[in-house]
């Protein structure tokens, strides 16, 4: 399965303005980044964090949901500088959430609400501040994985 395939290009708008709109209320970076396979989605995730350079940005807030269509695996890492602030559990509350989505066949619904999740957080804990620029894209990432 071709992961450039998976979402219909609706699909992938909708899941960019999602990113944009958590975003415009944040100073933290989101990015989706979709895979064929991995054996690994922790492992692998921290591997294309590295890879789009998420780790670099300003206040380390880069929020990464890394998925592998094929394996049906997926992985939510983020930078230091947001685990150090968001409540206890928050991943793992959003993870499940992601998770009931995804045993439903809701992929994109399940992206759109661990998006929207984090973007809440982010929001709370790093609010975007004046002159506040976009360090990463928001484009969907594809790999060949």
């Amino acid at each position: 399965m071709d992961p450039r395939t998976f979402f219909s290009e609706s699909d992938r708008q909708e899941l960019e303005k999602a990113i944009r709109e958590a975003e415009a209320k944040t100073s933290g970076e989101l990015r989706i980044h979709l895979e064929r396979t991995c054996s690994d989605p922790f492992e692998r995730a921290k591997v294309v964090f590295a890879y789009l350079r998420m780790d670099e940005t300003a206040d380390r807030t880069g929020v990464l949901f890394y998925l592998a269509v094929e394996s049906r695996m997926f992985s939510i890492l983020a930078d230091e500088g947001i685990n150090d602030r968001v409540p206890r559990g928050f991943w793992d509350d959003t993870r499940d959430r992601m998770v009931t989505q995804f045993r439903d066949g809701h992929f994109k619904e399940g992206l759109l609400a661990g998006v929207q999740a984090a973007g809440d957080q982010l929001a709370r804990f790093f609010p975007r501040k004046e002159g506040d620029r976009n360090e990463l894209a928001d484009t969907i990432s594809f790999g060949e994985g």
